[in-house]
């Protein structure tokens, strides 16, 4: 059984379990239009590209990977489907006292796989602001929202036309923010482990109804 596991894994990854090759799987789409409205499905008529490159084979199925592009967007009750590019790749502030840097958009971001040879699944985790921090002609402020956003993806692998076919995709936003008076403690904090944006929810289960299929390259 370890035989054929590794027989498909050289198959299927050209090479990849030995280290000796990098690979990815691409899907190519158009770019969402709304960055922060997870159910609009406008367009911009851009053509993108969300692409998984393996950068680490860590044994065992497990791989360190890189993604660009973003990833599909999609609802439960249409067939629509955009890329969307900015709350996927998220946000990057490296905290410097240079106020006049802001925080800057990801080109790329580190994800995680596993593959056992039938099922890819791949878990991605993005952070994203609103840039709403403000402060009023007194002594109250706000911080942005922040939300950190995990994506699971759940990929079949079709080995007969060698790609592959999004089936689940597994979203949770959580939310922090603080607000206050700078003279006054305590401030008030919002911690959301899973929220819509608005207030508490659940994660999300989302099933493509149109085919998302990812090519090997």
């Amino acid at each position: 059984m370890k035989i054929i596991r590794m027989l498909i894994c050289i198959a299927v990854f050209h090479g990849l379990c030995n280290n000796a090759f990098a690979t990815a799987i691409v899907f190519d789409g158009l770019d969402c239009f709304n960055t922060t409205n997870d159910s609009d499905l406008t367009t911009t008529g851009l053509l993108i590209q969300s692409k998984f490159e393996v950068t680490e084979d860590l044994g065992q199925g497990m791989y360190r990977l890189s993604l660009t592009g973003g990833i599909p967007r999609f609802v439960n009750t249409s067939g629509s489907v955009c890329i969307d590019h900015v709350t996927a790749l998220g946000y990057f502030a490296s905290g410097s006292l240079d106020f006049t840097i802001p925080p800057q958009p990801l080109e790329s971001l580190d994800a995680t796989g596993y593959f056992n040879g039938h099922e890819l699944i791949i878990l991605v985790n993005s952070i994203v602001t609103d840039f709403s921090a403000g402060r009023d002609a007194f002594t109250s402020f706000h911080t942005s929202r922040i939300q950190t956003i995990s994506n699971m993806l759940i990929f079949d692998y079709n080995p007969q036309q060698s790609f592959f076919s999004l089936k689940r995709l597994i979203r949770n936003k959580s939310q922090t923010q603080t607000s206050g008076f700078a003279n006054t403690l305590p401030f008030h904090e919002t911690l959301f482990p899973s929220t819509n944006g608005i207030g508490p929810d659940r994660p999300q289960v989302l099933i493509p109804l149109s085919p998302i299929n990812y090519l090997l390259r």
